[in-house]
């Protein structure tokens, strides 16, 4: 069955090793979770299909996110340039239970805006189920978030806890200059995800 989609958007994840891109994927993708961590070498490409309704207009639109998992990085100099081409949106991850990932994510984000020409981001404190090993106060990655004005979300690919939410408003961002909404439509945004025809007929009917 052919997919109907009116924008097709690559965004990519970065962060840290082992802080859980591969498994927020996963889980967004596939709804899915593996305890067994793998590092992942080269580079693995999905994609899902995200409805995105706009209470202020009345709009929807549909976008299919090309979803990079730039995987195997030591540090940021080891991601070539080129892996960022075309790249219009990001998901900034670090772990809860590793200070250092935090410490970090400003190396990140300047690196991810200068190749990408300032495309949006949210950043995603991951692993949030553990709860008994964190590392730093979650308020510590919302203030950094604030200072580039950005959302943040704190996420668990374990149980899935706000990892459609990060994704979806990844998406609102990415359209929402597009489409040249007004401001208020920021205040009251509304994202849906649909992966079924009906489902889209059933949010376009309503």
């Amino acid at each position: 069955m052919s997919e109907n989609f009116q924008f097709q958007k690559k965004i990519c994840l970065l962060g840290d090793p082992a802080v859980g891109k591969s498994s927020l994927i996963r889980r967004f993708v596939k709804d899915t979770f593996d305890e067994d961590y793998v590092s992942t070498i080269g580079t693995n490409v999905v994609s899902k299909l995200v409805n995105l309704y706009f209470p202020e207009t009345g709009d929807s639109t549909s976008i299919k996110l090309l979803i990079w998992d730039i995987a195997g990085q030591k540090n940021i100099s080891d991601i070539h340039a080129s892996y960022y081409n075309g790249v219009e949106g990001g998901l900034i991850v670090c772990d809860i239970t590793r200070k250092e990932t935090l410490t970090n994510l400003p190396d990140w984000i300047y690196q991810f805006g200068k190749l990408t020409d300032n495309a949006p981001f949210v950043i995603l404190v991951n692993k949030s189920d553990l709860v008994y090993m964190k590392n730093f106060d979650a308020a510590e990655a919302q203030r950094i978030a604030e200072s580039y004005n950005m959302d943040y979300f704190l996420t668990s690919a374990k149980t899935g806890d706000g990892v459609e939410n990060s994704f979806h408003t990844l998406s609102f961002n990415i359209i929402y200059q597009l489409l040249d909404l007004p401001a208020s439509a920021l205040a009251t945004k509304k994202v849906e995800l649909y992966s079924k025809l009906e489902d889209r007929a059933k949010f376009n009917n309503r």
